[in-house]
């Protein structure tokens, strides 16, 4: 299964597979921001495989520049093949995915993006589990709500909703910076706390970061 292929992607993914002997089944995309689907066309059609997203952010995979702000013309990362795959499919709150003999659990997660989401995947034996969190949640901070389709309010939902009842244990493989824990960030994450010490809270400000 192969998350967010962002750009220039291509040739490392087909490193891993040949490398690894692996053969990829879909890409499931956290969102539509263009440093996350830079590649889907180019590996979808690489390895015929299908590319899932939510219906909200679908728009941006031929439509980029909108999902930023930018004027129509704006140079978007070189030279792109926009559009999308041949085969797209709609992800729903709530939804399960079994993917290369992995099960996922899907959580609709807007905030940084209006269809962005979550992947969890339940631990086992002495695995824990993962929550790949897209631009919800990094390590110290959250993903921007500046940009269309982002909402400072809904993030903080979202984080309550699909972060807090998490186990601590929970490892966190986020859209950009270094691999964390729900636990670590639990303690010192400023949004979660906030969001954890419930409505009227405050927080220090951190830096947020990401597309």
């Amino acid at each position: 299964m192969i998350i967010d292929p962002g750009h220039q992607a291509a040739d490392g993914v087909a490193e891993a597979v040949r490398k690894h002997r692996l053969k990829p089944v879909a890409v499931v995309l956290t969102h539509g921001h263009i440093d996350h689907v830079a590649s889907v066309v180019p590996v979808c059609g690489a390895h015929d495989v299908p590319a899932w997203i939510h219906p909200a952010d679908r728009y941006m995979m031929s439509d980029p520049g909108k999902a930023l702000g930018l004027s129509v013309g704006t140079p978007l990362m070189g030279d792109l093949t926009v559009g999308e795959p041949d085969d797209v499919r709609e992800l729903a709150d709530g939804t399960g995915l079994e993917l290369a003999g992995l099960e996922f659990s899907v959580a609709h997660a807007p905030g940084h993006t209006k269809g962005s989401v979550t992947f969890r995947m339940p631990g086992a034996a002495d695995i824990p589990p993962v929550l790949f969190s897209g631009d919800l949640l990094f390590a110290g901070s959250i993903g921007r709500t500046d940009l269309p389709g982002g909402d400072m309010a809904e993030m903080l939902d979202s984080l309550a909703r699909v972060c807090l009842p998490l186990d601590d244990s929970t490892v966190v493989l986020s859209g950009h910076g270094p691999q964390t824990t729900i636990g670590r960030e639990r303690a010192t994450n400023p949004y979660l706390r906030q969001v954890a010490a419930g409505p009227g809270a405050d927080a220090d400000a951190a830096p947020r970061r990401g597309m």
